[in-house]
């Protein structure tokens, strides 16, 4: 299942819009807000299609019979692009554990380029809800690299992958390697350049968000 969030006309088609502005772009702490707050948004609608309980929650004047969650996901995200999702994420789901993966593109001199896979801390996983975040979706290879990655720690029960902007090809190396995920979207493009960047895209949501890098 893949979710675009753009197809209809709200709040995350303003700041996607943001997002991808070149003028907005020149301000790093409202991209990573807009990356936020983008998430706060999925994270919200994810936690709808997830178990819940009921509990009796005692107030100052009686009891309430309540829903809540009846168990917490597990939250990814690739370093160092991730973080800001990541962190909208934990504003909602505020009791899940936490998982980090550092991930890579290494470039070669023909303008291709391999996925470097070079640290993990994760929690247990066997058997959990897990939501990883990143960015941009362009060609899914680090993504599925990394969900992976995140396999040889336990076999997750559910796939939930959140993003700002996807390219309809990396959606497809995606689903092709996890069918059941679910894919949410703050919107999506149809193109990729021959270096594997979306277009139009926004750029490199890792350098907008935290400056640039040295590009190995």
């Amino acid at each position: 299942m893949v979710i675009n969030l753009s197809e209809k006309h709200s709040l995350v088609s303003n700041w996607v819009s943001q997002l991808r502005d070149i003028d907005v772009q020149q301000d790093r702490m409202r991209f990573r807000n807009n990356l936020e707050r983008i998430a706060e948004v999925i994270g919200y609608e994810i936690s709808k299609k997830m178990p819940w309980k009921e509990k009796e929650i005692t107030t100052p004047l009686g009891i309430k019979t309540s829903k809540i969650l009846s168990e917490q996901p597990v939250l990814a995200t690739i370093l160092r692009a991730g973080l800001g999702m990541h962190t909208g994420l934990l504003n909602y789901f505020d009791k899940g554990d936490n998982a980090f993966i550092s991930a890579y593109r290494k470039h070669n001199p023909d303008g291709s380029f391999n996925i470097h896979m070079q640290y993990m801390s994760c929690p247990e996983i066997e058997n959990r809800i897990l939501i990883i975040s990143d960015p941009m979706i362009a060609t899914g290879s680090s993504l599925v690299k990394s969900i992976e990655f995140l396999k040889e720690e336990g076999a997750f029960k559910e796939l939930h992958i959140v993003c700002a902007i996807a390219c309809t090809v990396g959606i497809e190396h995606v689903l092709s390697a996890y069918p059941k995920a679910t894919i949410w979207c703050g919107d999506i493009d149809d193109e990729i350049t021959a270096k594997g960047y979306i277009l139009p895209g926004l750029g490199d949501a890792g350098d907008l968000a935290f400056g640039d890098k040295v590009q190995n």
